[in-house]
């Protein structure tokens, strides 16, 4: 999906996705099970962009998708030759009436701006008229173009493979949702977003592989460090992009056991891993309500 709109956001939903409650002493990857009375789902966090050499994947994450009969992403994955898709993401996510990113910013963070965005080997002008939530989307792309990280992410694997095995598919959210939310970031607060967001972009390469290894491995203390913490600076955009949809994820989750009037099927929920991370998390809100939740 289109996500993050930093450095953080990138990893934290581009990365990323675990809760630190400690539930095992040891874990092995980020994957869970849920469970309530004798049914029970498991519950994987994503990376988003994830480079061809992080493939194969845990086998965790198998081993959960053979047990199960369905996958759950956060949204359906839009298709890539949807051109009347794409011409509307792209009208809603620049401004209107000739107005440009410089237009609400300062003269010294648009020379940043522009400086930072030269580096990548692109020029302003291709990126001035995106709002900010979807400039720094397009900013975290180059950045992993670059540092030779970009790939297909987990979502995508799954996707492809429960299609090809006919398993069937369902969503959290709707894409129309998360463009939305995508469009909406930082407007109104452009100079701060944009300034905040340049200072963390500095070292993308040192924390995407820092949260690759952390997912990889299952260190959710780590995990939580690096995708949770630096959010806590912006809790508009946290409250935004995580902890409101953690909760809106809740009862669509709930639903997915027998007890509820479901089918006894099995579900392989799949989200960013930041959506797993903290005390506001997917997993912490699903062990306050009484499940039971363990490493797999």
């Amino acid at each position: 999906m289109i996500k993050s709109t930093s450095k953080q956001l990138f990893i934290a939903t581009a990365l990323i996705a675990i809760n630190f409650i400690s539930f095992t002493a040891q874990a092995q990857s980020s994957v869970w099970k849920v469970s309530k009375g004798n049914d029970h789902i498991f519950i994987g966090g994503t990376v988003h962009i994830l480079p061809p050499s992080e493939f194969p994947l845990p086998t965790e994450f198998d081993e959960a998708y053979s047990k199960s009969d369905s996958i759950v992403l956060e949204a359906k994955l839009p298709d890539a030759s949807d051109t009347n898709f794409q011409m509307k993401m792209m009208q809603q996510m620049a401004y209107g009436n000739g107005q440009t990113i410089s237009d609400f910013i300062s003269a010294k963070t648009q020379k940043n701006l522009s400086h930072y965005i030269a580096s990548l080997g692109v020029n302003l002008t291709m990126l001035e008229h995106f709002k900010p939530g979807f400039l720094m989307t397009m900013l975290a792309q180059f950045e992993a173009q670059k540092a030779q990280l970009s790939g297909e992410g987990v979502d995508i694997f799954y996707s492809k493979k429960a299609q090809q095995d006919n398993k069937s598919i369902a969503y959290l959210e709707s894409v129309t949702f998360q463009l939305n939310m995508i469009a909406s970031m930082g407007i109104g607060d452009e100079e701060r977003f944009i300034k905040s967001n340049l200072e963390q972009m500095k070292d993308f390469k040192t924390m995407f592989l820092a949260v690759l290894k952390a997912w990889r491995s299952g260190d959710e203390q780590q995990l939580n460090t690096l995708a949770i913490m630096p959010m806590k600076e912006d809790p508009k955009t946290l409250k935004q992009l995580l902890n409101d949809r953690n909760k809106n994820w809740i009862p669509h989750i709930e639903r997915m056991f027998a007890n509820n009037g479901k089918s006894s099927d099995k579900e392989f929920v799949l989200v960013g891993v930041a959506h797993l991370a903290g005390d506001e998390s997917v997993l912490a809100l699903l062990k306050a309500k009484g499940y039971r939740v363990e490493k797999f």
